[in-house]
């Protein structure tokens, strides 16, 4: 029947007719390269003993860790060879813009062959929008985009459907709205 009356708002029974349209995701086009360090460094102090936690415990199903060390203590390093130990796609989170630009840097010259990519918040300058009780002031939304972070979001975001060597380096504040109609 190409036509149904519905008489009610209930949903009708579809589990035999209905199929969603799933088109087929495209092959990755350059999958499969693994990831290797190119360095001279090699781990010392704590860092054997924390990579070789890090990669137990990612091996053992936990999917969220976080690394806590004091600044020069090598933890960017760290992180690289916890990367290169799983050869699987990693999300490096940074507090700001500055320390995940620092990141991206140095991840970039850690893994020069596969796909690391920065996706920080567009903005450049994001005031929202206010008011002032006091002198009944109404404050309008300011904003300036930077168009060379906004393309480097998207590259990150085409890394991640056509490769499977990604090392995504993003700050916390660049998630909030993501997937929001009003963003």
């Amino acid at each position: 029947m190409a036509i149904q009356i519905r008489t009610s708002l209930a949903e009708p029974e579809t589990a035999d007719t209905f199929v969603p349209h799933k088109p087929a995701r495209p092959e990755k086009a350059e999958g499969g390269k693994s990831f290797k360090i190119v360095s001279d460094y090699e781990p010392a102090g704590d860092q054997p003993q924390a990579i070789a936690e890090l990669v137990e415990a990612a091996n053992n199903g936990e999917v969220s860790q976080v690394l806590l060390g004091v600044t020069g203590s090598g933890k960017t390093f760290t992180m690289a060879k916890v990367i290169e130990t799983l050869q699987r796609p990693a999300l490096v989170m940074a507090p700001n813009k500055i320390l995940a630009a620092q990141l991206y840097g140095e991840f970039k010259s850690f893994f020069p062959d596969n796909a690391v990519e920065y996706f920080v918040s567009y903005y450049d300058y994001y005031q929202p929008e206010a008011y002032v009780p006091r002198t009944d002031t109404y404050i309008e939304k300011e904003s300036s985009v930077n168009e060379a972070i906004d393309r480097m979001r998207h590259s990150a975001t085409r890394s991640l459907l056509e490769r499977d060597d990604v090392i995504i380096v993003a700050s916390v504040s660049c998630l909030y709205g993501i997937g929001s109609v009003e963003t």
